[in-house]
C-alpha cells in the first residue's frame, strides 16, 4: 500500500480545505469551469475522471472469468451484496434520513440531490481500492480479480437500469440520454481501452510490461481524484460555508450503510464457511464503493454544484478511514473462519 492510498483521507482532507479556500478567494476560476460543459457532461472533469479510471480499468483481466466456476460461493456473496442488497439499503437509509430524521434541517430540494448522490455511491460496487483492502487482509488475489472483474462486466449492463429505478423511486426526474452518456463513458470505454491496452502490453504472454506501466500511471489515478475534489468543493464552498452541518448529515447515513453491509455479508461469509482469504475479499468489495463513478455521473446528471455531488465527494471522506478499521477487523477476526 502506498504512501498516497495510506494518506488518502489526508488528502483528500487537505483538498477539501484547499477547494474551499480557492472556492471563497477566485470564485470566477470555478465558474470557468464549470461553463466548460458539452452535453451536461464537464470536460474538465471527464479528463480528471478518466485519470481516476483507466489504471484501475487496465488492472482488469477479462480473460479471468473463466474461473469464476472455481470456489462460487464468494462470487455469488458479492454480487448478492453489491446487486441485490446495497443499492435498495443505501436508498433506504438516504430517503429515511433525509426525507424523516433530518427533514426539518434540509430543504426537499436539496434532500433530494444528497440521496441522489448516495444512490450512486451504493449502485456503484468497488472496483480499484478493492485490490489494496485485498491485500491488507491477505485475500487470494486472482479470486479478488476475478470477483472484480465480473463486477465490473455486470456494472456495464446493470448499472443505469439499477440507478435510474432507484432515483425515480425517490421522485428525482432522470435524465436517461445523460445516465446513459455517463456510463459508457465512465464505464464502457475506459474498460475497452484498459483491455486493449492491457492486450498489447502483454503481447509475450509477460506481465513486466503491463506492471511497469500501471505503477507509472497509477499516482495520477490519485491526482484525478484530488484535483476533482478540489473543483467540487471550490464550486460548493458558499454552500458549505453557509451549511457546514450538511458534510456531518450525510457522512451520518454513508457511515451506517458501509457498516452495516459489512456486518451482513461478514455474518453471511461465516455461515457459508467460506475461507478467510476468499470472504475477507468478498466482504470488502461488497461494502466499498467505486467512488470514481459515482462522482462521475453525480456531475453529469446533476451538475458540478449539485449537492449530488457534494455527497458522492463526502463519501470519499468517510469510506476511506470506515474501511481500514474493518480491514483490522477482518485481520483479528481470522480465526472464526475455517484453516
Amino acid at each position: 500500500m502506498g504512501i498516497f492510498e495510506r494518506f488518502l483521507s489526508v488528502w483528500v482532507a487537505t483538498a477539501i480545505v484547499a477547494g474551499m479556500a480557492l472556492g471563497l478567494l477566485v470564485p470566477e476560476v470555478f465558474t470557468a469551469i464549470a461553463a466548460a460543459e458539452v452535453a451536461r457532461v464537464n470536460l474538465v472533469v471527464a479528463v480528471l475522471i478518466w485519470l481516476m479510471i483507466y489504471p484501475m480499468m487496465i488492472q482488469i483481466d477479462l480473460g479471468a472469468i473463466r474461473d469464476v466456476g472455481r470456489k462460487p460461493k464468494g462470487l455469488l456473496l458479492t454480487l448478492v451484496i453489491n446487486w441485490l442488497i446495497k443499492p435498495f439499503s443505501m436508498a433506504l437509509l438516504g430517503w429515511l434520513f433525509f426525507r424523516v430524521f433530518f427533514a426539518s434541517w434540509v430543504d426537499p430540494q436539496t434532500a433530494s440531490e444528497y440521496i441522489a448522490g448516495m444512490i450512486l455511491l451504493g449502485v456503484a460496487p468497488c472496483t480499484a481500492m478493492v485490490f489494496v483492502w485485498s491485500q491488507l487482509t491477505k485475500g487470494d488475489p486472482n479470486y479478488t480479480l476475478v470477483q472484480v472483474s465480473v463486477n465490473d462486466l455486470i456494472m456495464v449492463f446493470a448499472f443505469a437500469p439499477i440507478t435510474g429505478f432507484l432515483l425515480g423511486v425517490t421522485d428525482i426526474q432522470v435524465p436517461w440520454n445523460t445516465l446513459m452518456l455517463s456510463v459508457g463513458l465512465y464505464v464502457v470505454l475506459p474498460l475497452l481501452a484498459g483491455y486493449l491496452t492491457r492486450k498489447v502490453l502483454t503481447v509475450d504472454g509477460s506481465a513486466e510490461a503491463l506492471n511497469r506501466f500501471v505503477d507509472a500511471i497509477k499516482p495520477w489515478s490519485i491526482v484525478g481524484l484530488i484535483t476533482t475534489v478540489v473543483i467540487l468543493f471550490g464550486l460548493q464552498a458558499n454552500t458549505i460555508v453557509a451549511r457546514p452541518l450538511d458534510i456531518l448529515l450525510i457522512a451520518i447515513p454513508l457511515t451506517i450503510q458501509t457498516y452495516g453491509i459489512f456486518a451482513i455479508a461478514y455474518w453471511a461469509a461465516l455461515r457459508l464457511k467460506l475461507a478467510h482469504n476468499i470472504a475477507a475479499p468478498a466482504c470488502m468489495i461488497g461494502t466499498s464503493n467505486f467512488f470514481e463513478l459515482a462522482v462521475a455521473v453525480a456531475i453529469s446528471l446533476f451538475g458540478l454544484h449539485s449537492g449530488a455531488a457534494l455527497a458522492t465527494v463526502v463519501g470519499v471522506l468517510v469510506e476511506v478511514p470506515v474501511m481500514l478499521s474493518l480491514v483490522a477487523f477482518a485481520n483479528r477476526t481470522r480465526h472464526w473462519f475455517p484453516a
